[in-house]
């Protein structure tokens, strides 16, 4: 979801404005590697050879540098939403949708797990990163909409929110090592993610 790109210093150090993107590239790597747990400011700092007072010019504390990470995951997640929404299938659309959201999960595990399993969006998170989380929600619950257009606005909340818990609850057991060969034989990894999008697209 977040490109990781190697910033190079100068003899000075970082031009000005470097520094905060790069603090927000090398958070997002360390929240791949080993989760939201994993971020540190002292040790970015490190990792980029700047003093341990440098992010913080930039960055309040550690909560301020994830919710931007968070920020542009929920940014890029709406934006893969409103492409997939093209489709002129309203159907095809909401199957599109809910690929997309298994693909952040399985692609991104650890900026999934910030997003969706953290407490990043918790009471005083910044206005930007609900911004873009509120509108990646309003995209999946559109699409939901469409592929429905004759149900009441119950039905579709009810429909968006029933059609989410299936699809978040299989990336919890499958990251969770919870679905295990037998349970899952014969069924192949492809055929078990279409019968969970089927089935999230007749969640009532």
């Amino acid at each position: 979801m977040l490109a990781v790109s190697t910033f190079a210093m100068a003899k000075d150090g970082y031009h000005h404005g470097d520094l905060r993107s790069a603090l927000v590239q090398a958070a997002s790597a360390a929240v791949e590697s080993g989760g939201p747990d994993a971020v540190s400011l002292r040790d970015l700092a490190k990792t980029l050879g700047v003093s341990t007072a440098a992010p913080y010019r930039h960055f309040a504390d550690r909560r301020a540098l994830l919710s931007e990470v968070a920020a542009l995951g929920f940014e890029r997640l709406n934006r893969d939403y409103k492409a997939v929404a093209r489709n002129p299938d309203p159907r095809a659309a909401l199957r599109d949708t809910a690929r997309t959201y298994l693909g952040l999960a399985f692609d991104r595990p650890g900026l999934f797990q910030l997003m969706f399993d953290s407490d990043v969006l918790a009471e005083g998170a910044p206005p930007l990163l609900i911004e873009h989380a509120g509108a990646a929600w309003a995209a999946l619950h559109g699409a939901v909409a469409r592929a429905k257009p004759q149900a009441d606005m119950a039905s579709i909340k009810r429909r968006t929110i029933t059609g989410w818990s299936i699809l978040h609850g299989f990336v919890a057991l499958r990251q969770g090592g919870r679905l295990k060969g037998f349970m899952t034989e014969p069924l192949t990894e492809a055929e078990l993610v279409e019968a969970v999008i089927e089935k999230t697209l007749t969640a009532d």
